[in-house]
């Protein structure tokens, strides 16, 4: 099995990690219902549709 030959310090280790932090935009579609972008699998903010009917009322 492999053995590291030297001691990686904390700080290292961790901005190690922290590479694979990395920030994605979330997914965005767009309502077939008013045509405006919404995430995906969530009812509409703007008109409340959601999979082909009214689940929320809006004002």
């Amino acid at each position: 099995m492999a053995v590291p030959k030297k001691k990686r310090s904390k700080a290292k280790g961790r901005s190690h990690q922290a590479a694979a932090w990395v920030l994605r935009r979330p997914p965005r579609s767009v309502c077939p219902h008013c045509q405006v972008a919404k995430t995906p699998h969530v009812v509409c903010p703007s008109c409340g549709w959601y999979k082909g009917r009214q689940a929320v009322e809006v004002d």
